[in-house]
């Protein structure tokens, strides 16, 4: 089981807290107003005004590029335990991880060029992501076929000489609507003759290549996430040169399998933020309102449902810290289960705590002047990205009967 937090991440966590307290909070009208702003000018898809000037004090306190764990000279260095309750408060403002240099996708893709590129793509792509001075994309999932089994991409990576040539439509492209965003990560195959999991590739492509159009955003639930945005984008023709290639070809759904679980355990950290909020929110909802002659908070059922919130957000927790320390201690691929199960738990507990809050406030629950229903719209996605629920109860499915099954053989006849 996992052991307490280190000291750096305990003084950490309380210097976040006074940023939120002093910077996030107090800002999030004025966020929602300038998006507003943006909109009406008929242009969401640039750096927000607050935001960029928060990142500015977060980087003059050290509170910046706190995710990566590999330190990358002198920038990150922190272990998937420490970072847990870090991601958690970012998860109670769904902006506030940019701010931090912190936000998906560009922590996956940072994490990902840092652990598989060359010297060169390192200077020339993720110094300046690490700086902040630019953004980045993920372009895996595609229209055409289910990308929950990443084997199916279509997207075709075929060799020229020295160049690669790329074909493909991707779609929920996370990023790619910024107009901060400089580079892309794309997955395809160069192979299709060979095994299963040797067909695909990891390339990098420049935002402005030639053959790269941004269709369009797709909305979740109606909200359209600007000004990062989900994506839809064809590649046609696209060449790159081959020293491109993130690893080597073949080695793409290697480099997938890589860069989800951390990126699995994000999502999982800020998901139980966003639910601590939510029930923070209901509780305050439910003692400040009447109905039928006394507080909603005297109210039965809802003692059922906010000590059901408090369990299941506490159990959410821990599970992630374990996953978390499991990480660290025996690394990625063998805490799959652990990666797994929180990436099933956490996000289903937080749609139930937030959707038990949207009902506390009940028509207010669902507008546009309470966080709920944006955070409602975000943590029901999260049962999506990176793996639906389905898959990684399979996968755990078939580790538990893989271990009944060693043991049945290792048991004398």
């Amino acid at each position: 089981m996992f052991a307490d937090l280190s000291p750096k991440s305990r003084v950490l966590v309380g210097r976040l807290k006074v940023f939120f307290d002093t910077h996030i909070y107090p800002n999030e009208e004025r966020h929602h107003h300038e998006m507003a702003e943006m909109r009406r000018e008929g242009n969401p898809w640039r750096p927000v005004p607050v935001v960029e000037e928060l990142k500015v004090i977060a980087k003059s306190q050290g509170l910046w590029n706190m995710f990566l764990p590999h330190p990358y000279e002198g920038q990150g260095g922190i272990s998937n335990l420490d970072y847990a309750p870090l991601c958690e408060i970012m998860g109670r403002v769904s902006w506030s991880g940019e701010v931090f240099n912190c936000s998906a996708p560009d922590t996956g893709n940072m994490e990902t060029i840092e652990r598989y590129g060359t010297s060169e793509q390192k200077k020339t792509w993720l110094e300046p992501l690490l700086d902040g001075k630019i953004r980045s994309a993920f372009l895996m999932t595609e229209p055409a076929v289910a990308s929950s089994d990443a084997t199916n991409i279509q997207c075709s990576i075929r060799r020229e000489g020295d160049e690669y040539v790329i074909n493909g439509r991707k779609w929920y492209s996370s990023g790619a609507g910024s107009s901060s965003c400089k580079i892309f990560i794309v997955m395809g195959k160069t192979d299709v003759t060979a095994a299963r999991h040797s067909q695909q590739s990891m390339v990098l492509v420049p935002r402005d290549t030639p053959g790269v159009t941004v269709i369009r955003p797709l909305s979740v639930l109606g909200y359209d996430d600007a000004p990062h945005g989900h994506m839809e984008v064809l590649l046609e023709n696209v060449r790159v040169p081959v020293s491109n290639v993130l690893l080597g070809e073949g080695r793409g759904f290697e480099i997938a399998q890589g860069r989800l679980g951390p990126g699995r355990i994000h999502h999982c950290m800020r998901s139980i933020g966003a639910a601590e909020r939510a029930l923070e929110m209901m509780c305050d909802r439910l003692q400040s309102r009447v109905a039928f002659g006394k507080p909603l908070s005297e109210q039965s059922v809802w003692h059922e449902r906010i000590a059901e919130s408090r369990c299941m957000i506490d159990q959410a927790r821990l599970l992630t810290f374990n996953a978390a320390w499991k990480m660290d201690t025996v690394g990625n691929k063998d805490a799959k289960a652990e990666i797994a199960m929180i990436k099933v738990v956490a996000p289903n507990v937080s749609c139930k705590v937030v959707d038990w809050a949207i009902q506390a406030f009940g028509a207010a629950g669902v507008s546009q002047d309470f966080w709920l229903a944006e955070a409602y719209a975000h943590q029901r996605t999260v049962r999506l990205v990176d793996g639906p629920d389905e898959v990684h109860r399979n996968a755990i499915a078939k580790l538990e009967l893989a271990k009944r099954a060693k043991l049945s053989m290792a048991k004398p006849a």
